[in-house]
């Protein structure tokens, strides 16, 4: 026989039990098991969805008034916990008859009879709207901050860090897919000599404004252009070949040189130039990412060294 805990018999008047329930924040409910019914459910219901209490008829009842992206996950977790006699709680959003919704926190306790069979289910209903909206600010604080680690405060482009981040993502895709990968390497030419003409204000609009067009001039796909380091950036290219990224670093080249940045320190002209390594790669087992990479860093070298402004690439 399990213990009779009703108020009577734990020496409450049951009128006194009842106005304390009622007098809580929480909404006490409880569900006949073999039926299916509200045996009872808290005032308090009324106020904080705008549901009358006698509305609440069936679990049915319940059911339709949780938001349809929670109903599925919420029904069937229920469902199953109180038909396993588990005591349970979950966290949805119910609707009021406006169709807006109150996040809730279901509390449920398991009531079995004597022979240990499912009785009935009784709990309460908490309003966490609060936490959850505390939840979300926290929540988007921490993408927001995810996103500044990732971002190169001058330019807003992706820094070093999201770079490397997207580099193996994208390499293990190509991988996987037996596709192309190009990378383009870009390094503002004499740009020491451009800080030390015009000072470090205008070096950070000059590489700010580098960014801008190098960001247009590659825009396409899943093309990803980061900051690579001081005066250095670099475009990921998915999906792409040799050719192809060729043609899209002549694109950025063109556009540095339209702009028409001055430069008098240059030694090669009186406007901004580029240098450009681009390469291409299906990796595969016997490839590494690194010194992918490096081969297409040497190939920025080389164009520097053979007088900068232009664009050195594979074959």
């Amino acid at each position: 026989m399990t213990e009779d805990r009703s108020p009577s018999t734990i020496g409450v008047d049951p009128a006194v039990y009842k106005t304390l329930l009622e007098s809580t924040r929480a909404i006490p409910w409880k569900i006949d098991w073999n039926t299916m019914k509200f045996a009872y459910i808290g005032p308090q219901i009324e106020g904080l969805l705008g549901w009358t209490p006698d509305s609440w008829v069936t679990v049915q009842d319940w059911a339709e008034r949780i938001h349809p992206e929670d109903r599925e996950r919420v029904v069937q977790f229920c469902v199953a916990q109180s038909q396993a006699g588990v005591d349970h709680e979950a966290d949805y959003r119910a609707l009021t008859p406006g169709g807006d919704y109150v996040w809730i926190r279901d509390v449920v306790h398991v009531v079995r009879d004597g022979q240990g069979s499912v009785e009935a289910l009784v709990g309460f209903m908490f309003d966490i709207s609060e936490r959850k909206r505390t939840e979300e600010q926290l929540l988007g604080l921490q993408a927001e901050l995810q996103d500044l680690s990732f971002k190169d405060a001058l330019t807003g482009l992706a820094n070093r860090r999201r770079f490397d981040q997207v580099v193996e993502r994208e390499w293990a895709e190509a991988k996987a897919h037996v596709q192309s990968l190009s990378l383009v390497m870009v390094d503002i030419d004499y740009f020491k000599q451009y800080n030390d003409h015009y000072g470090h204000l205008r070096g950070d609009a000059c590489l700010k404004q580098v960014a801008d067009l190098l960001f247009g001039a590659a825009q396409g796909g899943r093309n990803f252009l980061a900051r690579f380091g001081g005066e250095e950036f670099a475009l990921v290219l998915p999906e792409t070949k040799a050719e192809a990224a060729r043609k899209i670093a002549t694109r950025c080249r063109d556009a540095i040189t339209r702009a028409r940045i001055a430069h008098a320190a240059s030694a090669i002209g009186d406007c901004l130039t580029i240098s450009l390594g681009v390469g291409t790669a299906v990796p595969r087992d016997e490839h590494g990412l690194m010194p992918f990479i490096e081969a297409v860093d040497r190939r920025l070298y080389l164009a520097k060294q053979q007088g900068r402004d232009r664009i050195v690439a594979e074959g």
